[in-house]
């Protein structure tokens, strides 16, 4: 499944690119149903990219990446901050 979502990943981000608003619904739509049907299988930093809709960062996760940078729902950096 994780080949599916990296195609679609990358599918998304194109039509982002490109402006195609019917294209960017299809693929969201693609990717919240891999999420719904593979919560329990998935990798769950990959879930909480996908549930997040951090897609830059779950395609950095797919294509193997450790340096994946901290966002502001929780990590490190985000604690710091707030505290």
């Amino acid at each position: 499944m994780e080949i599916q979502i990296k195609a679609a990943i990358v599918a998304l981000l194109s039509a982002i690119k490109a402006g195609d608003g019917q294209s960017v619904a299809e693929e969201m739509a693609r990717l919240d149903d891999f999420l719904a049907q593979g919560r329990l299988a998935l990798h769950p930093q990959l879930v909480h990219f996908l549930e997040n809709r951090s897609y830059a960062k779950a395609l950095m996760f797919l294509g193997g990446e450790t340096d994946i940078p901290v966002g502001s729902c929780g990590g490190r950096a985000a604690r710091k901050a707030g505290a």
